[in-house]
């Protein structure tokens, strides 16, 4: 069931639910446009209010505010805290706060920019926190580690970053040349923190010990993908399963307990390159995949084969983003099956219910 769309001013290619109270209903959607006549990227970073059970359908999907900036490659919340880390075409790495504006000082970083609005009756400021140039290349992609004290960024020159925080600042610990070609994904390991995977457009799927000084090569995978690797997700309930999306068009499920040699124990070909996955929040085994030129598809990811239970095909380009949005306190008891979803050349942003899950 749809439950609203809106037009974005450039080309649509990231979405993130909050996933911290009181802002399960804030919906980040980011763009990335080339100008060229300027020779330059540049994007957005819009905020959504997003209440599937408003019964107005002008309620469902409201833009609250849009934030320009260089293109904006990958985005992900903090998982400590409603902190929002933006890689972008300027090799620039930003951070961005979401906080409720009770009058008093904004924290103990610098504020750089200060953006209000009210939501639910309810004021919300959106603070540039920190930022710092990562490199000459492109950020790709960033990633959190599990206390929320580092991140990694997957660069265009093939190299891998670790970002610490500092307080104040961002302060790149390590980089080093990982790949040959663009890193499109990288994700550390849940369970085991001082391991990093990355994927390529190299089609190598690896894995790095960050214990190690230069970070050590646990693996590289070479040969089970045919084209370029670009999104890594992990089974939040059985850490030793990883899922690898690929360029090639198929989603494949990856037994991680030896980790020198990992065993691609099962796949299925979704049609269209695999370009994000993400596990749902509360079902173990339902992960959603943004699949290029094949629309979105909710899979099924359990003991058995990988099925496909639902496909949402109403974008016209490439889809890139997707994101489940948490339950909120507010809402009824169940699983949450809300769903957004933004295609690139058409600069479209949507938010849907699943029937698959709606029916369980």
């Amino acid at each position: 069931m749809d439950l609203g769309s809106c037009y974005l001013g450039g080309n649509a290619d990231a979405v993130e639910f909050c996933p911290h109270r009181p802002f399960h209903h804030v919906l980040a959607a980011a763009t990335y446009t080339l100008q060229e006549q300027e020779q330059d990227r540049a994007g957005t970073v819009s905020l959504f209010s997003v209440d599937a059970g408003a019964e107005e359908a002008s309620q469902r999907l409201r833009l609250l505010h849009t934030v320009e900036t260089a293109g904006v490659f990958d985005m992900k919340w903090s998982p400590k805290l409603p902190l929002l880390a933006q890689a972008d075409a300027h090799g620039h790495l930003a951070l961005r706060r979401l906080e409720q504006d009770d009058g008093s000082d904004t924290g103990a970083f610098p504020v750089q920019e200060i953006f209000t609005f009210n939501v639910h009756l309810r004021c919300i400021v959106f603070t540039e926190v920190c930022g710092g140039d990562i490199s000459s290349s492109m950020c790709l992609y960033v990633d959190w580690n599990r206390s929320a004290d580092s991140l990694s960024v997957g660069l265009s020159d093939g190299s891998l970053s670790v970002v610490s925080m500092r307080e104040d600042r961002l302060e790149v610990s390590e980089e080093w040349a990982a790949h040959q070609y663009e890193v499109w994904t990288c994700y550390f390991d849940r369970a085991r923190p001082h391991l990093l995977y990355s994927g390529s457009d190299d089609c190598c799927f690896s894995c790095w010990d960050l214990r190690e000084n230069p970070s050590s090569n646990v693996f590289r995978n070479k040969k089970s993908h045919s084209m370029g690797v670009c999104c890594i997700a992990q089974n939040p309930m059985e850490g030793n399963m990883l899922l690898t999306g690929s360029y090639d068009e198929f989603l494949r499920v990856w037994d991680m307990r030896s980790m020198a040699k990992p065993v691609n124990e099962k796949s299925i070909n979704l049609g269209g390159g695999v370009w994000r996955m993400k596990y749902h929040p509360s079902i173990a085994d339902v992960v959603l995949a943004a699949c290029m030129h094949n629309g979105f598809a909710i899979v099924k990811v359990g003991p058995e084969d990988p099925l496909v239970m639902e496909t949402y095909g109403k974008h016209e380009s490439l889809a890139y983003g997707a994101d489940w949005q948490i339950r909120g306190e507010a809402q009824q008891n169940g699983n949450s099956s809300v769903v957004a979803t933004c295609s690139f050349y058409d600069r479209l942003l949507r938010v849907w219910q699943s029937e698959s899950l709606v029916k369980l």
